[in-house]
């Protein structure tokens, strides 16, 4: 609370991730705009970030905003605080330990060297957007991409970490897309102009994991639930993740998912309500119309799918 608004102040408007008032569906919109003339993508990935922060060099950047020495003795004493695996206390050289309530803040400062670099040095070559350790940069060029990607690497070099070698890339939006943020983004022909522009919706890793959930809520394992708690299980779920992929491209997507809540729906009932296999209509019905259960799908609180 007290070191959070000393760095905030001097933080780049690319970062997005871990700070007030900001969001990743700020971020997702910043990105699906640039790539209205953007056509090459950096889509970069550091490898193992949180676990590899170099304590020497965080120490250094917070000396240059913070002159009392008992904050900074307790922040070295957080970052070498240890990890506790099979009852023993195994100390730690570099990292900052995740899960900590100030971990985020300090991620931020630290790869706040590169949102530097970019603003005073790298900006013609693209639009950076960060969402804490999760980055891409929008490029007009293959040529800008590649230069892009080149410098990214140098000040990776200058803060001790690595670019992940098969999860970074350059993305050509003429032919592939990319996700970030749990969205996909790529580019198709818009059927009013008929020209290229960028859409997006929910990635393939999005789907399977509220499928998942959705399947989770709806086991025959908890059969012992009444069917009260399941659509309040249920509701929560879908308006957690209707309420984030809105601004993106996912009518298909929430229709799909729709169909996916009826589906187990109708497992669910057939285990609890059904009698020898027989299938309970009236009871499915009473079910899906019960007042209160919510849908992903509703007109006009997303984009029509391209």
């Amino acid at each position: 609370m007290v070191i959070e608004p000393i760095f905030e102040a001097n933080f780049q408007d690319n970062s997005y991730g871990f700070r007030p008032k900001r969001s990743a569906q700020q971020a997702v919109t910043v990105v699906k705009k640039a790539l209205i003339t953007g056509w090459w993508v950096v889509d970069a990935d550091i490898q193992g970030y949180f676990d590899n922060i170099d304590h020497a060099m965080l120490m250094s950047l917070l000396q240059r905003r913070i002159s009392d020495r008992r904050v900074l003795k307790l922040i070295r004493q957080w970052l070498e605080a240890g990890v506790l695996e099979g009852g023993e206390v195994n100390a730690t050289q570099t990292g900052s330990p995740q899960g900590g309530v100030i971990s985020p803040l300090l991620a931020n400062i630290y790869l706040h060297v590169l949102d530097m670099f970019w603003a005073e040095r790298y900006s013609s070559l693209g639009k950076l957007v960060r969402y804490a350790d999760d980055f891409v940069i929008i490029c007009r060029t293959k040529q800008d991409a590649e230069n892009a990607m080149g410098r990214v690497t140098q000040v990776m070099e200058l803060l001790k970490l690595t670019l992940h070698p098969t999860k970074t890339r350059v993305v050509d939006m003429g032919q592939d897309g990319f996700d970030f943020l749990g969205f996909h983004f790529h580019k198709k022909k818009s059927r009013k102009r008929g020209k290229l522009l960028p859409y997006s919706w929910a990635s393939p890793k999005s789907m399977k994991t509220i499928r998942r959930k959705i399947h989770f809520i709806t086991e025959r394992k908890r059969l012992s639930n009444t069917p009260d708690e399941v659509i309040k299980y249920l509701n929560l779920a879908i308006r957690g993740w209707r309420n984030y992929f809105r601004i993106g491209n996912n009518a298909l997507k929430f229709q799909q998912l729709d169909r996916y809540v009826r589906y187990r729906l109708e497992q669910w009932v057939r285990a609890k309500m059904g009698t020898r296999g027989q299938w309970n209509e009236i009871a499915f019905r009473a079910l899906i119309t019960r007042p209160g259960l919510e849908f992903f799908y509703r007109s006009g609180i997303c984009v029509v799918q391209p």
